[in-house]
């Protein structure tokens, strides 16, 4: 036995409990530590690796753009106890309601702008199931269209800028990038971080909304009687253009003023995040719904979010140094770099393996164990790291579509009606699945929709 052989064998036995549904953090550092003691046992490995592993910790706890993710997790959790989704659903519905498709149109604009908002995709597609799933079956709508609707544009979050993935993307995208530099003899690499991924990020995102709204236009054409136009808008009272802004503008200037104080420079990501914060709790206080109970609940659930992700990191910070530990880093680099056609089949074959991934693993397990090990070689191999993020930012949005584990999909069944078959939820997200794949293909082929911005903005 080889360290080489032992590291995959460690990898495919940590995918294998991760499938079958163990706790992540637990499962990353429980496997890690268990091959490290088998490898000792074998003298194949050596223990003392083991004690950079505080060092590791204390690294991730000095990580100051780390800190932008428990701010931006409570400004969405706060402004999905708002009541925002409702109040621009209404407003939205009032403007497009009453044209052929126009209800589903009005749930992606909404969906966008949440995602924008609020980051978090389980809370955008719970409220947005929950306002939206009921008005569209009434006015007719088919319900596999409907799931497909809410699902699609609930998963905004994970590219649509300030997101949550792309700050921890940014995050390990920096530490690949320097290993990238060391192989290729570079000693100051260019940085990359997560305010060249937003501005990265931005333009795709709205790439996807607006494909996501040419396919609901097209079925209004063709099929009709698919989304049908709400005959009496009872549930969407009619509004006026001064409640329409009003209701609109203040998450609108939110949005702009967080995303637009990161790439003008004037804030890190960080401090935006905490501007954020306020500004949703602000928000809040405006609608009245700001109470002591709100708070307590929006900062128990800020906590629970923030410490899954940062025990997952803790986890793979362990899994990552014994990998490397065993040389597996050398052999996934030497595969990469001997495959027919060069960069671009490893490119491909990662994005495959991304792609598949995501039917079994969520996004933070599939960032946190696979990316730090194929970003230093794709990067090393002449990818552009900015580039490099946003397409994998883009592939791992579709894990929350892709059955059978689909998060996005459970979101949805948890709050559907009962009417509302699972199999209409998992049909429902196919062509949205497709247009995934035609999106992700675009920013292959003309890979300047991605670098465009951050080039005009940073130089």
């Amino acid at each position: 036995m080889t360290p080489e052989y032992l590291s995959l064998i460690m990898f495919l036995s940590t995918i294998g409990l991760l499938v079958l549904g163990f706790p992540v953090a637990l499962t990353l550092g429980g496997s890690a530590l268990l091959f490290a003691f088998i490898g000792d046992f074998l003298d194949i490995f050596n223990s003392g690796i083991l004690n950079i592993y505080p060092l590791r910790i204390f690294g991730v706890m000095k990580n100051e753009p780390l800190v932008a993710v428990p701010l931006f997790i409570f400004m969405g959790v706060m402004l999905e106890k708002s009541n925002l989704a409702g109040e621009l659903l209404e407003a939205m519905g009032s403007l497009f309601g009453t044209l052929r498709g126009g209800l589903g149109i009005s749930v992606l604009i909404v969906g966008a702008m949440l995602a924008a908002s609020t980051g978090i995709v389980g809370a955008t597609v719970v409220t947005m199931g929950l306002m939206s799933m009921p008005v569209m079956l009434r006015a007719g709508y088919d319900p596999r269209l409907a799931s497909g609707l809410i699902c699609s544009s609930g998963t905004l979050g994970q590219i649509i800028p300030p997101s949550i993935v792309l700050v921890l993307l940014g995050d390990i995208l920096q530490g690949a990038n320097e290993q990238a530099a060391e192989m290729k003899g570079i000693l100051v690499p260019v940085p990359v971080t997560a305010i060249d991924l937003f501005a990265g990020a931005l333009i795709p995102g709205l790439i996807l909304v607006s494909l996501y709204v040419l396919w609901q236009i097209f079925l209004a054409i063709f099929k009709p009687n698919t989304c049908p136009a709400i005959q009496t808008i009872g549930e969407l009272k009619k509004t006026s253009i001064t409640h329409l802004f009003k209701t609109i503008f203040p998450p609108l200037f939110l949005i702009i003023i967080v995303l637009g104080s990161i790439l003008a420079g004037i804030a890190t990501p960080t401090e935006s995040a905490a501007v954020g914060a306020i500004g949703a709790s602000t928000l809040a206080w405006q609608r009245g719904v700001l109470t002591l109970s709100i708070l307590k609940k929006v900062s128990q659930e800020t906590t629970k979010i923030s410490s899954m992700v940062f025990i997952i990191l803790i986890g793979a910070s362990m899994f990552s140094l014994v990998f490397r530990g065993f040389g597996g880093d050398t052999v996934i680099e030497e595969f990469l770099r001997n495959l027919p056609g060069g960069a671009f089949s490893a490119m491909l074959l990662v994005m495959v393996v991304l792609f598949f991934l995501g039917f079994f693993l969520d996004f933070i397990e599939i960032i946190f164990v696979v990316v730090p090990i194929v970003g230093p070689i794709l990067i090393a191999l002449g990818f552009d790291p900015l580039w490099l993020g946003v397409m994998i930012a883009v592939n791992l949005q579709t894990s929350f579509l892709t059955p059978p584990f689909g998060f996005a999909l459970f979101y949805l069944r948890g709050v559907a009606p009962n009417e509302v078959k699972t199999s209409q939820i998992y049909q429902g997200v196919i062509p949205f699945i497709i247009i995934q794949l035609i999106g992700l293909s675009l920013f292959w082929i003309f890979p300047s929709i991605v670098t465009w911005l951050p080039k005009l903005i940073f130089g």
